[in-house]
C-alpha cells in the first residue's frame, strides 16, 4: 500500500492534528479549515474535498520525512494541546472538561491510569490483602489488571468457561457492538486492526481474551465456578465468599474486599406471556442462540425489535421460509452507514503508523458521541408535550429521523406507520441504522405485527385480536433482567441484612458501587451508571475501577479495615441522580422502558455528563466513608 492510498481514507481532522505533531507548526490550524460537524454529515468536519487533500499533502510530506529518518519535534506546549482540542472538536470545549478530555486523549505513551504502589507501606498492605472479583468480563478483567499492578492478590470467579462475559455468551447471529470499536476498547490497549467500525461478537471476544493472555490473569480465575454468596464477618471484618465448581464442590473464601463485575444484561428475561414454555417446537432466547436449530425454509417468529432482535432480524431474514417480527414499541433508528463496514486498510495503516493520528481519533470520536448530543435528550421546561418529543432541539432530531426512514421505505407508508416510534428519542435505547433493518421488514416474507400477543400456543402465538400465527421456531428478543442488579448470587453485609432485601426492587449506590452497611463491598456497572446516548461503557468500567482501586489504597494508607459509605452521602447522591432523570427524555412519566424498575424510578441511567463522573471518581473522598 502507498502512502497515497492510506492517506485517501483518512480521517481529516485527525490527521490535521497528527500534522502539527509531525511539523511542530500549529500555524495548520487556521480557522478556515475548523471542522463544523452535523449529526448526519460523513464525519469530515464539512471540509471540501480541496480542502481535504491539502491536509493529505502536507502530511504526505511530513511522513516522508519521518520516515526518511526525521526525529519529532518536541510535542506541543499546553496551550497548543488546548488549542488542538477545540479544533478538532469544531467548538470551545468548556474548561471543566479540559483535565478529563486530555487523559482521555492520552498523548503521554504511558498509561496515566497505571495503578502504582511503591511505598513500603503500600506494598507491605497490598501484599496482606484479598480481593475477590465476582466476573471474568471487561470489567472484571480491568479490575484484575490493576489489581495485578497494585500488587494486591486476587481471585476472580467466572460461572462460564471462558473469559469476555457478554461477548461470551451472546453468539446469536448479527451480534455486535453499537459503539465504534476506538471507544470501545480499554484505553490503554488500543486495538489498530480491528476489521470492522463495529466490531462483530467473535472479534471482541478475541480481544478480551488476549488482554487475559497479555497480562496473564487466567491463572487467578475460576472458571465454570460460581458465586453462591458473600457474607460479611463483623468480628473478623472480612468477606466470606461461597463459591460452588462445576462439579458442585463448595469452598469459601476470604477476601478484604468483593467486586462485583456481573454486569447488567447476562440474565435473559422471558416476557410475561400466558402460555411461555407451551410451544411445542423449538424456542429460545436470542442471549441462549441454539445453534443446532436449522431455520432454513421455516415460520419463524421473532418477539421484540430492541437492539437484539433488530441485529438478529437481518442475518435470518434471507434463509427464512417465513418471518413473522412481534412490535410492542418500535426503536429509534440512529443513522450509521458505516455499521457493517470493514475499517479501510488505509485507516489500519494510519492508526498504526502516523504518530498521534489514532489518539486524536479516539478523542474525536469521544467528543462528537459523547456529551456533545446530550443536551438533544434533556427536557426543556417550557416544552408543552411531551409523549412525542422534550425540546425543540429533540423534536428537530425526531424530524430529521423520521425522513431518514421514510427515505428508507419507498412506497411503504403501511411500514412506515409502524416503524416510527411513538415516543421521544431518547427515551428508550436507539439502535445503529445502516439500512438493513427496514430492509429486511420490507421483504415480500416478513410480516410485522403491532397487535398485542394474547398468549403462546402449542403452535404458535395469537395476538389480541384473535389471529392463530402458526410457526415452527419462536425466537425470545425480549431484554435482560436488567434492574434486577445483582440476582445470581446472595450479599450478607452487616447485622445479617442482604443487599435485596435492602433495596427491595429499587437498588441504588453511591456512585453505583457502594451501599450503606456493605463495607467493602463494590459494583461496577451498579445502578445509575448505564449511558444513553452519550458514550462507551467501558469509559464507566475505567472510572469505577479506578476509584475501587483508590478506595484500597485509601484503607493501605489510613491502616484501616472497612470503609463504608455514609448513610448520608448515599442518600444525597441518590436524590440528585433522580431529580436530574426527571430532566431527561428517559425519566418522563409517559417514557417506559427498562431503564425504569418495577417501581416506576429509573435505576439505570447516569443523567449528568461524562465529566462530573469522571471528576467524581478519580479518588474517594475519605469525608464520605466512616473508616473503621
Amino acid at each position: 500500500m502507498t502512502l497515497d492510498d492510506a492517506l485517501k481514507d483518512a480521517h481529516i481532522p485527525s490527521l490535521m492534528m497528527a500534522l502539527v505533531h509531525l511539523t511542530g507548526d500549529a500555524g495548520h490550524l487556521n480557522p478556515e479549515m475548523k471542522p463544523v460537524y452535523d449529526f448526519f454529515g460523513d464525519g469530515q468536519g464539512g471540509l471540501s474535498p480541496e480542502k481535504q487533500q491539502w491536509v493529505r499533502d502536507r502530511a504526505k510530506a511530513a511522513m516522508l520525512a519521518y520516515e526518511a529518518g526525521g526525529t519529532l519535534p518536541p510535542p506541543p506546549d499546553a496551550a497548543t494541546i488546548r488549542k488542538m482540542m477545540d479544533f478538532i472538536a469544531g467548538a470551545d470545549i468548556p474548561e471543566r472538561y479540559v483535565p478529563f478530555l486530555k487523559e482521555e486523549l492520552g498523548i503521554a505513551v504511558e498509561d496515566t491510569r497505571e495503578v502504582k504502589w511503591d511505598t513500603p507501606k503500600l506494598k507491605g498492605a497490598a501484599a496482606k490483602m484479598k480481593v475477590v472479583i465476582v466476573g471474568a468480563g471487561l470489567s472484571g478483567l480491568l479490575s484484575a489488571i490493576r489489581l495485578k499492578q497494585a500488587g494486591v492478590p486476587f481471585a476472580v470467579i467466572e460461572k462460564n468457561a471462558d473469559v469476555g462475559g457478554t461477548w461470551y455468551e451472546n453468539a446469536y447471529p448479527g451480534c455486535r457492538v453499537d459503539n465504534p470499536n476506538h471507544m470501545y476498547s480499554y484505553s490503554f490497549e488500543p486495538n489498530h486492526a480491528f476489521p470492522y467500525h463495529f466490531s462483530t461478537q467473535d472479534v471482541l471476544h478475541d480481544y478480551f481474551r488476549r488482554i487475559a493472555e497479555k497480562y496473564d490473569l487466567r491463572k487467578h480465575i475460576r472458571f465454570e465456578t460460581t458465586v453462591e454468596e458473600a457474607r460479611f464477618d463483623e468480628t473478623t471484618s472480612l468477606w466470606q465468599v461461597r463459591v460452588k465448581d462445576k462439579a458442585g464442590r463448595q469452598e469459601t473464601l476470604a477476601a478484604n474486599a468483593v467486586i462485583s463485575a456481573v454486569g447488567q444484561l447476562n440474565q435473559p428475561k422471558m416476557p410475561d406471556i400466558k402460555g411461555v414454555g407451551s410451544f411445542k417446537g423449538p424456542a429460545f432466547h436470542t442471549a441462549r442462540w441454539r445453534h443446532d436449530v436449522d431455520l432454513a425454509g421455516k415460520r419463524v417468529a421473532v418477539i421484540g425489535t430492541g437492539a437484539t432482535a433488530f441485529q438478529v432480524i437481518p442475518e435470518i431474514v434471507p434463509k427464512v421460509g417465513k418471518l413473522t417480527v412481534f412490535q410492542r414499541s418500535a426503536p429509534w433508528l440512529g443513522p450509521t452507514p458505516n455499521y457493517h463496514d470493514k475499517v479501510a486498510d488505509g485507516k489500519k495503516w494510519l492508526l498504526e503508523h502516523v504518530p498521534t493520528y489514532g489518539k486524536w481519533y479516539r478523542f474525536w470520536l469521544f467528543w462528537t458521541l459523547t456529551d456533545g448530543i446530550l443536551d438533544a435528550v434533556a427536557v426543556d421546561p417550557a416544552w408543552n408535550d411531551t409523549s412525542r418529543s422534550v425540546s425543540p432541539m429533540n423534536e428537530m432530531l425526531r424530524v430529521m429521523l423520521i425522513e431518514k426512514i421514510k427515505e428508507q421505505l419507498p412506497g411503504r407508508p403501511d411500514l412506515v406507520e409502524k416503524v416510527v416510534p411513538d415516543y421521544p428519542f431518547g427515551s428508550k435505547r436507539s439502535v445503529r441504522d445502516n439500512g438493513v433493518y427496514l430492509a429486511a421488514l420490507a421483504r415480500p416474507n416478513v410480516d410485522l405485527i403491532t397487535t398485542g400477543i394474547e398468549e403462546i400456543t402449542p403452535n404458535g402465538i395469537r395476538t389480541a385480536d384473535g389471529a392463530l400465527h402458526e410457526v415452527d421456531v419462536i425466537v425470545y428478543g425480549t431484554g435482560f433482567h436488567a434492574s434486577d442488579f445483582l440476582r445470581t448470587y446472595k450479599i450478607v453485609g452487616r447485622d445479617g441484612v442482604e443487599l435485596h432485601e435492602r433495596w427491595k426492587g429499587d437498588a441504588r449506590a453511591y456512585l453505583g458501587m457502594t451501599v450503606p452497611g456493605f463495607p467493602n463491598f463494590f459494583a461496577i456497572y451498579g445502578p445509575n451508571t448505564n449511558i444513553v446516548v452519550n458514550g462507551s461503557i467501558i469509559f464507566f468500567t475505567e472510572a469505577s475501577v479506578r476509584y475501587i482501586v483508590n478506595c484500597l489504597k485509601l484503607l493501605a494508607e489510613t491502616g484501616s479495615a472497612t470503609m463504608e459509605v455514609r448513610n448520608d452521602v448515599h442518600d444525597d447522591f441518590n436524590a440528585r441522580v433522580d431529580a436530574e432523570n426527571l430532566k431527561m427524555a428517559w425519566g418522563v412519566p409517559n417514557a417506559k422502558s427498562w431503564y425504569k424498575n418495577a417501581l416506576g424510578r429509573v435505576s439505570q441511567n447516569w443523567p449528568f455528563k461524562l465529566v462530573d463522573y469522571w471528576n467524581a471518581t478519580i479518588k474517594p473522598d475519605p469525608k464520605d466513608f466512616n473508616l473503621a
